[in-house]
This record gives C-alpha cells, structure tokens and sequence, in this order.
C-alpha cells in the first residue's frame, strides 16, 4: 500500500502550486511512510507516498518518468501477472529491476486506455501523459485499491487516496455531504461506489478508468464480468483440486513482499484457510514461521472464537499471537484514540482489526493477509431450486435440516424450504421481481426506521428514496445470485474500510479470495458443491481437509469478539457535552437518539451498537 495524488489543471486555468502537491502528500504520509517523492511540470502535479511493501516497490521511484514521452505514472500497485505482461510488452525481467508502475506505463504507451484489461492483481494508478496534456486513471476490478476524486471550477482535478486529503486542498468547494450522514445513520453504507462524506469528492469505483483534460471529466467502465460456464461432471476430488490450485496461486502471488508477510487468524474458515496455505507455501520455500494475529478472550472459557484460535495452533509453521479482548490499557488507549480519528464514521469500530494492525505494525510487518472475502466468493446461490430442478428433492430436505442445525435452530423448516424451492422454479423470474417491487412500493414510508436520523433530515436528504436506492442496488438478477453477491457494493466497501484501517498502521490488507482467478473458479462451482448438508463452504471445508484442524472446519457458529473489543473501547468514553450535542443535532440525529446515548454513558448502561455510531459520528474529525 502506497498513497498516491495529484493536481491537474486544464489549459484554461492556472498550473497547480507546488505547497498544494505538499499538503496533498503529507496526508498522505502514514499510508506510505517509507518515503515521498514529488513530480510538477506544466499543468500537472503528481505525489507519492511510498510504503515499500515488494521488492520492486524497494527500487522503483515513483513518480516515475518515460524518457521518450514524457508520460508520468504514480500508482499504488502490486501485479499478479509480472511475468505474462513483461512477455507481451518485450521487457526482460532478469536483466534489471522492473517495478509494477513501470510495467503499467508501459502498458498504457502499448494499449493505451485500454491497457488496465491487461493487469491482473491490485492497483490505483494515474498517469499524466503530456502529448495529450490528459490525465489517464484506473482502479483494479474488484476494488481492492482506493482512488478519490474532486473536480473544481470544471478545469482543476484533484485526486488521492483518501477523501480528506482531496478535501484538504479546497475545503469550501467540497462541503459536508448530509445524504452520506443518512446513510451511515441508516446503516446504507453500500448504497453505491462513488459517494463519500463529502459533496463533489468521489470514489472512482472499481474496474473503472477515468480521463480529465480540456474537454474535461469522463468515467468509463473497462471491464465487467459475466457469469461463468459451469463446471460439471467432475468427481468431489476434482472439485476440490481445480479450486486449491487456483486458491494456493492466489496465496502465494499475496507472498510477495519486501518483508515477512503476516495472517489474520479468526478461529473462522477463511482466515484459517489463507493461514494453512500461506504458512506451507512459506516451508516449502524454506522461509516462515508465518506471524498470525488473533483476538481472544482468555477470561472466558467457554467463548467460542478462542477455542476455534486454540484449535489453530496445530497448524504447522506459524508463529501465534494472541491479542486479548479487553486490552491491555495501552492498546485500548491506542483504539480509543484511533475510533476518534478515523477517516469514516463508518470505520470507527473497527477496533478488532485495529488491533491486529497496530500489533503487526509492532512487529516489523507491512503486509497482513486476511480472508474477508471469503463469505462472498463462497456465496452459494439458490441451491435448493436447482436441487429440485434435477429432482432431488430429498437432497433439499436434507440440506435444510443440516442448516437449520449449524445455524443454530434458525432457519426454514425443511418442509417450507422446499415449497420455497417449487415457487422460484414454477413462477418466472420476471412475475416474482414485479410481485417484490410492488410489496415495497405498498410499504409505508418509515422517516425513522433505526430511530436515529431527524424528520429535518430526512426530508433533506429524501430519506425514502435513499432507502429505495439502497435495497435496490444489488446488480444481480435472481437467476445469478451468486455473481451478484461478488459484484454487489458490501464487498467493495468492506475492502475499502479494510484499506483505510490498515492505511492507519502502514500495513498493506491482502486478501486472496479477492484473486479474479479464484472468484471465477468459485462462480464455476455448482450450487450443490459450494453448499452440502447444510454445510456452507463445503467445498472449502473438504479442500482444507488434512491442512486444518476439524474443530475449525465443522465449526458451526459464525460469532466473533470485535464487539466485546468495541465495548471496551466505548467503555472509556465518560459521555458527551453540551458542545458534542450540539454537533449532533447540526448534523441531523434525533433529538430521542441522542438523550438515550447520553443517559447510557452516565449510568455506565451496558453499550449497544447504537451507542458506537452516535458516539463516532460525534467524535469525527470532518478536517
């Protein structure tokens, strides 16, 4: 993880000032904290903020400048597909060090606009290219890479890779946006990939590219994906096989690093899944242990995740770190006053993941893998309709009692789960669609639905349309649930809360189930092979046989400690003043939400999930 930035003006206004390109890197600076560099010529600033985490990025200096064109690239990069990109551009990568953003130049002088459908791997880039006095951007496919934007006066192009930073350079021009406020109050934070907390500052979503010049701003999509032909008639083995090939590809391209590489370790499937893999690649290569984090409770002996995180410790070749739950008071204190300073409300209680961060920032270490992912990618569909096109209704039978068993009692009763199963196979996708939006244009309107966002604002911000919006967004058609999930917004803005944290401590998030590779062979799976029993990730959970232990792989709950680490957090803050109040109210909380949170915080009530929110939003530094 790198930041990067820069200014762009077109021909009919002034070039940008040098001190701008500054305070632009300098917010920059805890992202990237291995070094800054800064390019100004003509109409065009670029800066970047280095943090060195792969050998290349050790060597390459960045803004880097083609000698025969004059284009200048600054990107926060790492390529999946060195080897097969340097073939196609006639680059010998033995003879010198070649780093991922001379790579990329090079492939916008071959392809032009077209050279990110070339990349594979994780990236944010902009490049300035002086023969068409043109700014050229791009953001990976999935989103895993930030780029925030902002336009002012129509000829001045400011972009980064946080929001504030962009704001930092004309405050006034990006004024707080009200209808981001509603949706954090609202819980909508994936209502879309292009807002931000600030009016005309814009996230450029994934798999897009984007060009700024005198005929100024154009957004373009220059790649998508399409649902997979099926892989079928393949022994369970053989499953198994076509998804660890690709999975361990995934793995061991996230490996590459300038230093030791770390592992989340939840206790849960996926995070497990990345640490086993990892940790053999690592042996195998003659290198590791491989460090792991894990937030326990070691004061209760019946919490669930610290049993599954013991479980853990019989995988070979890892170096274990326990972090308890409810410090220690340093390392509470240090979460305390990163919620206070985070960049999003959003991120505030991210305090689990902060603490992983800051312990492996502790120990020397820039990248940390995690397996978030995991959910989406292994997102099975609508197993049980296809299970009674083929006729297997005994299977769905099956099935829905093994759910409702490792969920716990919750759930359909079999016998419902297969009439469920016979409505979507016998009424036509286009009748059920037209039957749900009518039920929800029937549906009353709720101003206060989480009791949280003012009538005031909520007329402001046309609240019900929002709401519209939001459980409308899913792309999918219900015939490819499965690809919807993957492209649906909760995935982009879960990886961009997990780079804005990491940015936080200097540690760059790698996730392996964001690989394309391994999405496209998940999509590839049939419903039935993802989804047995009951079992969700079956397929994950058999691959992973031999490799951990059955404790975690037929673990049933999905409960985690982050709130018991949030609550200890919250449990420092002693209330708010009148000052905070006030605050509040400017930004359009309830007056009843807002008198349940104070009286909370004086009689030490015990915290919920509402007292974060309020209390985050009133702490948020806006700049």
């Amino acid at each position: 993880m790198s930041g990067i930035c820069g200014i762009v003006c077109s021909r009919r206004s002034a070039p940008p000032d040098g001190e701008a390109l500054r305070k632009l890197t300098s917010m920059l600076e805890q992202r990237g904290p291995d070094g800054t560099r800064h390019w100004t010529e003509g109409n065009a600033a670029l800066g970047h903020t280095l943090l060195a985490s792969t050998p290349e990025a050790r060597v390459e200096c960045l803004p880097l400048v083609h000698s025969g064109t004059g284009c200048v690239i600054t990107a926060d990069i790492r390529l999946d597909n060195r080897e097969e990109l340097a073939a196609l551009l006639s680059v010998d990568l033995t003879a010198r060090v070649v780093g991922d953003g001379e790579l990329v130049l090079l492939a916008y002088l071959k392809w032009g606009e077209g050279c990110p459908e070339h990349l594979l791997g994780d990236f944010a880039f902009a490049i300035w290219d002086p023969r068409d006095r043109k700014l050229f951007a791009a953001r990976d496919q999935m989103g895993v890479k930030q780029l925030i934007y902002g336009v002012t006066d129509g000829s001045r192009l400011i972009f980064a890779s946080r929001p504030k930073a962009v704001r930092s350079i004309a405050p006034d021009a990006f004024p707080l946006n009200e209808g981001r406020i509603a949706d954090f109050l609202e819980d909508m934070e994936g209502i879309d990939r292009t807002s931000t907390f600030f009016r005309g500052i814009f996230r450029l979503p994934p798999a897009h590219r984007l060009v700024f010049d005198a005929n100024g701003l154009r957004i373009s999509r220059y790649w998508d994906m399409e649902m997979p032909p099926e892989l079928i008639g393949l022994s369970d083995a053989e499953y198994e096989e076509a998804f660890l090939e690709v999975f361990t590809d995934a793995v061991r391209a996230r490996l590459r690093s300038d230093g030791p590489v770390g592992a989340m370790m939840s206790g849960g499937m996926d995070s497990g899944s990345v640490v086993a893999i990892a940790s053999d690649l690592l042996a195998q290569a003659g290198g590791g242990p491989l460090p792991t984090y894990s937030v326990v409770n070691p004061n209760d002996k019946d919490c669930k995740e610290t049993r599954a995180v013991d479980a853990m410790m019989a995988v070979p070749g890892i170096r274990p770190t326990r972090i308890p739950c409810d410090g220690p008071e340093d390392m509470l204190q240090l979460l305390f006053e990163a919620m206070r300073n985070s960049e999003e409300p959003f991120d505030s209680t991210m305090t689990l993941l902060r603490a992983v961060y800051a312990t492996a920032q502790a120990d020397g270490l820039r990248v940390v893998l995690d397996g978030v992912a995991g959910d989406v990618v292994f997102s099975e569909g609508d197993v049980h309709a296809r299970l009674l096109a083929q006729g297997r209704w005994r299977d769905i039978l099956e099935d829905a009692a093994g759910s409702r068993k490792f969920w716990g009692g919750f759930g359909p009763h079999p016998a419902w789960a297969l009439a469920t199963a016979a409505w979507r196979v016998a009424l036509p996708e286009q009748v059920r669609m037209a039957r749900h939006k009518a039920m929800r244009a029937l549906r009353p309107p709720a101003p206060n639905r989480l009791g949280m966002v003012s009538d005031d604002l909520a007329r402001r911000v046309d609240i019900e349309a929002r709401r519209r919006r939001f459980y409308s967004r899913s792309r999918s058609a219900t015939s490819a649930p499965r690809l919807g999930a993957v492209l649906g917004t909760n995935l982009t803005v879960g990886r961009e809360r997990y780079d804005r944290v990491a940015s936080e401590f200097g540690i760059e998030p790698r996730d392996p189930f964001m690989d394309l590779r391994v999405i496209r062979t998940c999509l590839q799976m049939p419903p039935q092979v993802m989804q047995a029993k009951g079992w969700p990730k079956y397929l994950l959970r058999q691959a992973m046989r031999e490799r951990l232990p059955d404790a975690v792989r037929w673990r049933q709950d999905k409960s985690h400690l982050g709130w018991q680490m949030t609550a200890a957090v919250l449990g420092r803050e002693t209330g708010l003043d009148e000052g905070d109040l006030k605050r509040l109210r400017k930004l359009g909380v309830a007056n009843q939400a807002m008198s349940g949170l104070q009286s909370m915080l004086e009689e030490k009530s015990a915290l919920t999930n509402n007292t974060g929110i309020l209390t985050s939003l009133a702490r948020w530094d806006i700049l």
